[in-house]
């Protein structure tokens, strides 16, 4: 397999994925949106934290707390 054929299989499961998450988000209700959006910037709020030094050693210090 060359670099190529790597490149066109992920990049056709990428586009699986986005027309996957298209069509989920195509039965949603607007507040269901609401609420995904919000979700997805937790997480990256969650991995800007958690890459940085100074909030992987507070996240590691509050232990359960958050959970």
């Amino acid at each position: 397999m060359g670099l190529k054929d790597l490149f066109r299989r992920w990049s056709k499961k990428r586009e699986a994925d986005a027309l996957a998450r298209a069509e989920s988000e195509s039965g949603m209700t607007e507040r269901e949106r609401e609420i995904d959006q919000e979700d997805f910037e937790a997480r990256k709020d969650d991995a800007v934290i958690g890459g940085s030094w100074a909030g992987s050693a507070a996240e590691d210090a509050a232990g359960d707390d958050f959970e």
